[in-house]
């Protein structure tokens, strides 16, 4: 079978680049921490939420998330 995967690694790489962190996106941006908590997790978001980074961090949805497919073996 075929694992599919939606990453969240641009995100972190674009906080970084940005020089924002999570407590600013929490605390200046209101973004709850159980949707910061589930993107450490590898969990799913809403496109409400993608869309918000978007527009906080000025960016593209690549920015944000990146597709993957995995083979299992």
């Amino acid at each position: 079978g075929v694992k599919i995967l939606i990453s969240y690694k641009p995100f972190w790489e674009t906080l970084k680049k940005r020089n924002i962190t999570t407590y600013t996106l929490i605390n200046k941006y209101n973004i709850s921490s159980a949707t910061i908590d589930r993107m450490k997790k590898g969990n799913g978001i809403s496109t409400m939420k993608i869309n918000d980074f978007c527009e906080i961090l000025d960016c593209k949805v690549e920015d944000i998330i990146e597709y993957k497919k995995y083979l299992k073996i």
